[in-house]
């Protein structure tokens, strides 16, 4: 992709006191359409695009299967289970012109425990693990924090269906441990707590959490032993009463429901003894929108985004410095080429601008690596080649790069050796 020809409205100024909100604006990843609204630009919707990716190869492993449900919901699904009460004006709801009063979907349990009391009826048949990625909707009094909390966002739900608790904790462990890679996939270290069930209901659950200013969960570090903990009174660890508070955004959750919606959604099942038994019922959800903006809090420095190579919008920035040299810009289109033909997703800035404005940009987008093209080194027959990480640079034969620059591309976890 050339930037020249690419959609990138980079911005140098903006008050946004969140890092991933003001981050998120300056890079050109989303753009503001009312509060709690945004467009998803370019480079944002590939970020998203690869956090699906992640999200879907984790949850096909586990055998899930996926759906895409309903976004429009019957309100009467919700009055079964009295969640509309809970729920209250959170919910965005209307009536048809049929007289049909609807809601757009802030969840999916009643929908899915409808569509599987319809086709699941024996022991046979279970367990089963439906997933889908699908956009949710709800009134947000005070969206804050751009994607943090928004009226419209992507989720991705998982619901598992078996015969009795046994199943259910099988299934809930598997669900835990897939979570745990797909945040260290994406680069994240999140804490994980025990939680409050909320709206959502059943018997127990997990919370997955990494330290934001942003955030709206509380939890506390322990100044003694570093331990962090939920409740505020003393460590559990070592009993200290010295402790910092401090602020938590959720990526994921994960809860045991039990049978409370399939009793009251009719979703039975008989067993082997031909006895009609409540299927039994794990919701696990992770906020898909959300975890692009988890990944900004805990990947970026003074100057932009450090995205993981794992979820990036291009693995490599080229950075032509002097595109008004005829040899120079050739070299680099051929470059650009060979790359994009070994696979790689390749961004090639060949803008009539200055190296200052170049570097600005690619240090706040956040491509994980650059290759720069300039004339002092171009002369000694050599390239830069920088990992925006730390900045780390090294220089590179110009006639011989190819194969050692996509050998250190190819490495494991996509790390490069600079030492």
């Amino acid at each position: 992709m050339l930037f020249s020809k690419y959609f990138i409205p980079t911005l140098r100024e903006v008050k946004e006191e969140s890092v991933s909100f003001r981050f998120s604006l300056k890079a050109g990843l989303i753009s503001p359409l009312a509060s709690g609204i945004y467009s998803y630009l370019p480079l944002g919707l590939r970020v998203l695009r690869r956090i699906e990716a992640v999200v879907r190869k984790n949850m096909n492993s586990l055998g899930a299967y996926e759906v895409l449900l309903p976004a429009l919901q019957p309100l009467e699904l919700w009055q079964k289970t009295k969640r509309s009460d809970l729920l209250g004006e959170v919910m965005i709801k209307f009536k048809d012109r049929r007289g049909r009063i609807l809601c757009l979907g802030p969840t999916h349990e009643e929908v899915i425990t409808d569509l599987v009391s319809k086709y699941v009826s024996s022991y046979r048949e279970l367990p089963l693990i439906l997933y889908q990625i699908q956009t949710k909707f709800r009134d947000e009094l005070r969206p804050k924090g751009g994607l943090v909390r928004s009226c419209e966002f992507i989720m991705k739900d998982a619901y598992s269906f078996d015969k009795n608790e046994e199943g259910l904790e099988k299934s809930y462990q598997s669900m835990y441990s897939a979570y745990e890679k797909i945040f260290k996939e994406c680069g994240l270290k999140p804490l994980v707590f025990s939680a409050d069930v909320g709206f959502i209901g059943g018997s127990a659950s997990c919370e997955f959490l990494i330290e934001s200013s942003s955030g709206e969960d509380n939890f506390f570090q322990c100044r003694n032993c570093g331990f962090y903990f939920r409740d505020k009174d003393t460590c559990p660890k070592c009993k200290s009463r010295d402790y910092l508070e401090k602020k938590g955004l959720e990526l994921g959750h994960i809860f045991k429901l039990g049978t409370i919606y399939s009793e009251k959604l009719g979703a039975y099942f008989l067993d082997e003894e031909g006895k009609r038994l409540a299927i039994v019922m794990g919701c696990y959800g992770i906020g898909v929108s959300r975890l692009l903006s988890g990944v900004i809090e805990q990947n970026y420095d003074s100057e932009g985004i450090i995205w993981p190579e794992s979820i990036a919008p291009f693995d490599i920035e080229i950075v032509c410095l002097n595109p008004e040299e005829e040899e120079i810009l050739s070299f680099c289109f051929q470059v650009y080429n060979t790359l994009s033909q070994q696979g790689f997703q390749v961004l090639l800035d060949e803008r009539a601008e200055y190296s200052g404005v170049k570097f600005k940009d690619a240090y706040l987008i956040g491509i994980p690596y650059l290759i720069v093209v300039g004339k002092k080194n171009f002369s000694e027959d050599k390239l830069e080649f920088i990992r925006r990480r730390d900045k780390k640079k090294l220089l590179i034969d110009k006639k011989n790069y190819l194969e050692p620059l996509i050998n250190s591309l190819r490495e494991k976890n996509g790390k490069v050796k600079l030492d």
